[in-house]
């Protein structure tokens, strides 16, 4: 095989900017692998980056995709803890994009995929699993019989912090419409929050709140924290933190805008989570390469329960 195929865009708009090109395929350089993909997901950073809403690429053309599952293909000069043939799971960066029948990635960028899942619930855990992951293990350590909020509890990076909490053994909180409640009580979630009605700042003796909203969620939680609480500010780009950042440390409690560093031993590790407590994510929808413009308009909405992944 000579070419592969990508998904990609030559200039930034609305979905149907996205084609299916044919490209040579890469070949892995010295610490790289080259990954036969078997399945990629979809985060909004996808169609943030195809709008121009946000700029991790550069101008086009790029190949869009963070995260990825597959089969390793050829292992580059130097590469040690992978093989032909390994079934892994991980992230890339730019300029390669993991919506593709093949992608080259870092050696330190993947790991052996979770045993317990195929590719497809592989390939929908680096990005928002990792996240979650980093924020409530690395940063919050949460403990058993911890209280934890998550908001946006049924979203991408939520519903995989609801479990991983409850793997954790801490109470867990979620914030989310009351039509997702029974969802997230599958889950595991132990109490929820309609946001619609009700006003979560009125919850107290909090030890860590994960927050995929951003916004004004972020004032709004400080109080439910205990002295010395935590929250974890995901979102990453577009909000000005300025007063949630001065109002924390007034109040003794800590505020930290996180950005994904996923190493290798994170991603064994959270591996090794999922295997161990079955934590699950829920696939919102499964389509192929050829139909990513209908993942996009669907992610676009804000209103995916769980995550989107594309089958090359």
């Amino acid at each position: 095989m000579t070419t592969t195929r990508v998904l990609t865009q030559r200039t930034i708009g609305s979905p149907g900017v996205l084609e299916v090109a044919h490209v040579p395929v890469p070949s892995p350089g010295p610490g790289d692998v080259l990954v036969r993909v078997l399945a990629t997901g979809m985060n909004p950073a996808d169609w943030k980056v195809r709008t121009g809403k946000v700029d991790f690429f550069g101008p086009p053309p790029f190949v869009l995709g963070h995260e990825f599952s597959g089969t390793v293909e050829r292992a580059g000069e130097g590469v040690t803890r992978f093989a032909s043939g390994d079934e892994v799971y991980g992230w890339t960066t730019p300029p390669h994009g993991s919506h593709a029948d093949h992608v080259v990635v870092a050696e330190d960028r993947v790991a052996p995929k979770p045993r317990t899942l195929d590719h497809v619930g592989s390939a929908a855990l680096p990005i928002s699993g990792f996240t979650a992951y980093q924020a409530l293990v690395t940063l919050s350590d949460v403990q058993p019989g911890q209280r934890v909020l998550v908001h946006g509890a049924a979203g991408g990076v939520g519903h995989l912090g609801v479990q991983i909490a409850k793997a954790l053994g801490a109470y867990v909180i979620g914030t989310a419409s009351a039509a997702k409640h029974a969802y997230l009580r599958e889950l595991g979630a132990d109490e929820l929050i309609d946001y619609t009605v009700e006003d979560f700042s009125a919850l107290r003796d909090i030890d860590a709140v994960l927050d995929t909203i951003s916004n004004d969620y972020g004032p709004r939680s400080l109080a439910t924290l205990k002295p010395g609480g935590i929250l974890v500010d995901v979102v990453g780009v577009g909000v000005d933190r300025t007063e949630v950042t001065a109002r924390a440390a007034e109040l003794g409690v800590r505020f930290v805008e996180f950005f994904l560093n996923p190493t290798p031993a994170v991603l064994t590790a959270f591996a090794a989570l999922v295997d161990h407590h079955g934590v699950r994510p829920t696939i919102a929808e499964t389509l192929p390469l050829e139909q990513a413009a209908k993942a996009h308009e669907l992610s676009e909405t804000g209103r995916v329960r769980g995550k989107i992944v594309l089958v090359p």
